[in-house]
């Protein structure tokens, strides 16, 4: 019985101390296949991702947040007429961890991706390419898509509203599923817990008649053991008192033996003593007389020198007092001439700096009158290859701007880098060497994923990276990494700035 309430308690507890000791991993990624036209990326657990496509060559871009890579390649040649291949790459740390799955095309076609348990699975659609890059990649030139794009972007938002209504269908039915068996492992716990509770209390019950029975065999044996014990106590004691007598007699015969040797060692050295003191005596007056002798000659020898020290300590205390004396005579001097230049360098460094503020003042009121007359007359060019600076944005709004998009274009001669905001912004172009920086003033960033860098170096492009970061809320800097420095093109229209690169060697 006692057996088999400790069996149920096992049973009941392994599975929760396994609960509690069981660590949070990330999502690991274990492989990625393709069938086709359809792609299939198998996890540890549900996928939470984001995803965006790009053109020329026509990309698909699927970023998994909080996962990693296991056993999968980082590129996978595909060339089955509809997949060319898959490029796999893993960043950040902890928990900001991303899988990043690049997934390349023969030709522009429109992707549906459906998360189904631990998978996401990526389809073409028939006839949807053409949609896609028409809402992703508006033509050069213009402010608006053409209404021929505009009618594929409702189809394909009709397909997205499907995909959608499916996915939260099947979301429903999964939620369910897992209700139904975490109350069907709620039931099965609760049985089991009962079945250890009574389990053990039978087994207590046991356990307490064999430990009152035990106990009182212990104390009968208890019983015994003391009587035995008191007997041999009384034996031991008896002799004890016998050899302590025997040993009490031979110890005063001894003692007796020994006062008597000690005192004739005592006579003996008494009288040692005795004619040892008078030598000492006469030793102490002969080295008393000597000590003297010695203490006298001494005393003179050190009055000898007290006199000359004080003497010498006297004329340096003199000669000492007549240099400090100088000395603060001539830092004073020194401390006054320092106070004039000082007076007289602040005087003219607040004179400079006055003039310096006013010729600021009017030099930016100088280039915001002319910002605001020429910044949509034309867009403005600059060249990465020498240091340059460049600005922008006309008169707008004193309302804090929101950056809402980030992205990267192949334009058939050249690659675009653009940024959408909710409304116009006051911007500055920095180049220098193989960096341009686009700081975009009085704005900020809400999403996140706006900040993830953007991996270009693979495109025929001259751009390499681009990546946006916060500047505490007041700021947003955009830094584009170059290959090599080309000249480039800035533009802006509404909410809208692009800055065009042309492509190396043309």
């Amino acid at each position: 019985m006692k057996g088999l309430a400790v069996s149920l308690l096992g049973l009941w507890l392994v599975p929760m101390v396994a609960l509690a000791q069981q660590p949070v991993d990330f999502n690991t990624i274990t492989s990625v296949t393709v069938s086709g036209g359809t792609v299939e990326i198998t996890g540890s657990k549900k996928a939470d991702f984001n995803s965006f496509t790009m053109t020329d060559p026509p990309r698909l871009v699927i970023d998994v947040s909080g996962a990693v890579f296991k056993d999968v390649p980082e590129e996978l040649p595909v060339g089955n007429g509809t997949v060319t291949g898959i490029r796999t790459q893993a960043y950040g740390t902890e928990s900001s961890s991303i899988a990043r799955i690049l997934i390349g095309y023969e030709r522009e076609v429109e992707t549906d991706i459906q998360a189904s348990g631990n998978k996401l699975v990526v389809k073409v659609l028939g006839g949807g390419g053409n949609a896609a890059v028409a809402q992703l990649t508006p033509a050069e030139g213009q402010g608006a898509p053409a209404q021929g794009t505009a009618a594929a972007n409702t189809q394909a938002g009709s397909n997205a509203q499907d995909a959608a209504r499916a996915a939260a269908s099947d979301r429903e039915a999964q939620e369910k599923a897992v209700k139904a068996a975490a109350d069907a492992a709620r039931a099965e716990r609760e049985a089991q817990e009962k079945a250890a509770a009574e389990a053990a209390a039978r087994a207590k019950a046991d356990a307490d008649a064999e430990r009152k029975r035990q106990e009182e065999a212990q104390a009968a044996a208890k019983r015994q053991d003391e009587e035995r014990r008191a007997s041999e106590q009384a034996a031991a004691a008896e002799r004890k008192r016998q050899e302590e007598e025997a040993q009490a007699a031979a110890k005063r015969a001894e003692d007796e033996r020994r006062a008597s040797a000690q005192a004739a060692a005592d006579q003996k050295r008494q009288r040692e003593e005795d004619a040892k003191a008078a030598a000492d005596e006469k030793r102490a007056a002969a080295q008393a007389a000597a000590e003297e002798k010695r203490a006298a000659a001494q005393a003179a020898a050190e009055e000898r020198q007290a006199s000359a020290k004080t003497a010498a300590e006297q004329k340096r205390a003199a000669a000492q007092a007549a240099a400090e004396a100088k000395r603060q005579k001539d830092e004073e001097r020194q401390a006054a001439a320092q106070a004039r230049r000082e007076e007289q360098q602040s005087a003219r460094e607040a004179a400079a700096e006055a003039k310096r503020q006013r010729a600021a003042e009017a030099r930016e009121r100088r280039e915001q009158a002319v910002a605001a007359r020429e910044s949509r007359a034309r867009p403005s060019q600059g060249s990465a290859a020498s240091t340059s600076r460049e600005s922008g944005g006309g008169a707008v709004s004193l309302r804090r701007k929101t950056m809402t998009q980030i992205g990267f274009q192949q334009q058939p001669d050249s690659s675009r880098v653009f940024v959408r905001t909710n409304e116009p912004v006051r911007y500055t172009v920095n180049g220098s060497g193989n960096q341009v920086v686009l700081e975009l003033e009085n704005t900020r960033v809400v999403e996140s994923n706006n900040t993830l860098p953007l991996d270009t170096h693979f495109f025929p492009s001259a751009v390499s990276r681009v990546e946006a970061f916060s500047n505490a809320g007041q700021s947003v800097r955009v830094v584009i990494q170059l290959k090599q420095g080309v000249r480039y093109e800035t533009r802006q229209e509404g909410g809208l700035i692009t800055l065009d690169f042309p492509r190396p060697g043309r």
